[in-house]
């Protein structure tokens, strides 16, 4: 909570209109927590899909910010790059001895609401749903899949799946409500 709230008052991007933290504020807040990498979008993904050599030092700096608690996250979304991801990302937990997840970027609940999902999204862009030019950032697969879904999605990797219940094992917050 302190870090993403750092992030809007201080972290504003005006170019990409987001909230960004700088990797030294997570490094002096990194204690009690646990990292995912970010798949494709996060810093060793990037570097995997550039191919520019950086992974591997990108993934030793993080897993030393969080000794025990980092984890590569894998994706299976059937968006552009993903496999190429996860691949380099198993090959790199395998060099660095470094756990990976299974994740899923949940962006609605059902696989039928996909459509729904992508004419909020060309409205908050201003963009007609039959614009030929409209950027398609997401895929049906983003919905809320089944435990079992997962598993069948992830059974070449089963690590990654049952991490997600070591990672909810090791999950606990208490937040004070009424206080800032």
């Amino acid at each position: 909570m302190e870090l993403i709230s750092q992030a809007y008052s201080e972290g504003q991007n005006i170019i990409h209109d987001m909230a960004l933290l700088k990797p030294e504020w997570i490094e002096a807040k990194s204690a009690g927590l646990i990292a995912l990498s970010g798949g494709k979008r996060g810093e060793i993904g990037r570097a995997i899909l550039s191919d520019n050599g950086l992974a591997g030092d990108a993934l030793q700096r993080w897993m030393r910010v969080f000794p025990d608690a980092f984890y590569l996250e894998l994706q299976r979304t059937g968006r552009s790059g993903e496999e190429q991801v996860v691949h380099g990302s198993v090959a790199l937990a395998q060099q660095f001895n470094c756990p990976v997840v299974a994740t899923n970027e949940v962006m609605f609940i059902k696989k039928d609401d996909f459509e729904a999902h992508e004419v909020r999204v060309c409205i908050n862009q201003g963009r007609t749903f039959e614009d030929p030019t409209r950027p398609k950032d997401y895929s049906e697969e983003q919905y809320f899949r089944s435990q079992e879904e997962m598993v069948e999605l992830f059974n070449d990797i089963p690590s990654a799946v049952s991490n997600t219940v070591e990672i909810a094992k090791r999950c606990n917050i208490e937040i004070e409500i009424g206080t800032y």
